[in-house]
């Protein structure tokens, strides 16, 4: 294995289609820094293939036999947490892309996107970050207001020692800011063009963020502004 080899991005590809396997496969394959090291027609498959491979990005479809991709990446994620998924599905209802987020999936993207916006997922989850249109982030907020209202946020969420998780001076101006960009879904490519920073710079933000908010990802950013108003 060449120096370059280890530094690809290691995809395994999740359809019960064959001629979309096939697609990706191809699109991936012409990139220098991809390289699609399996692919599997259902759930089940790709749990295994998961553990054998150890992927770095898992592209997920939704609705398939046997084992369905929310299932799927819920044991995916589980054993291997260091795997990103990118959800890449057809459906986009709010039940759908809620259970796929708190499944564990980093990344949702519907198949009418664009193959740059794909490209960018895969680099972008490779790099730690989340993965979600504005659309798809509106979804899952409304979700977590959903359970907000009804008493009844996340684990993680819940966790939060009270009063402390976004008093007064927790954040800054800068961060406010940056924040409320994360929870539109907003990459931190993204948000270095929106505020006029270096990508590098955003991602010591982001860090810093999570550290004062006690957040472990990005999802778990958004439930915390959310339930507080931000």
């Amino acid at each position: 294995m060449t120096p370059a080899d280890r530094t690809r991005i290691r995809v395994l590809i999740v359809d019960d289609q064959a001629l979309i396997r096939r697609g990706m496969s191809l699109m991936l394959s012409l990139e220098a820094d991809m390289e699609v090291v399996g692919e599997a027609a259902d759930g089940v498959e790709a749990v295994a293939l998961a553990a054998r491979l150890r992927p770095d990005v898992v592209m997920m479809d939704l609705n398939m036999p046997r084992l369905g991709g929310v299932a799927a990446t819920r044991e995916i994620t589980l054993v291997r947490p260091e795997t990103q998924v990118l959800v890449l599905t057809t459906f986009d209802t709010d039940d759908l892309v809620f259970d796929a987020v708190r499944a564990g999936a980093r990344g949702y993207l519907l198949k009418d996107a664009a193959e740059a916006e794909v490209l960018e997922a895969v680099r972008g989850l490779h790099r730690g970050e989340s993965s979600l249109t504005p659309a798809i982030a509106r979804k899952v907020l409304d979700q977590f207001g959903l359970l907000a209202q009804a008493g009844a946020l996340s684990a993680a969420t819940e966790a939060q020692p009270a009063g402390t998780a976004l008093d007064a001076d927790a954040l800054n101006a800068r961060e406010e800011g940056i924040l409320r960009l994360i929870a539109a879904g907003k990459t931190n490519r993204q948000i270095a063009d929106a505020v006029f920073l270096a990508e590098g710079t955003v991602k010591n933000y982001v860090s810093r963020i999570m550290e004062k908010l006690h957040a472990a990802t990005r999802t778990e950013l958004v439930a915390i502004a959310l339930r507080h108003r931000r």
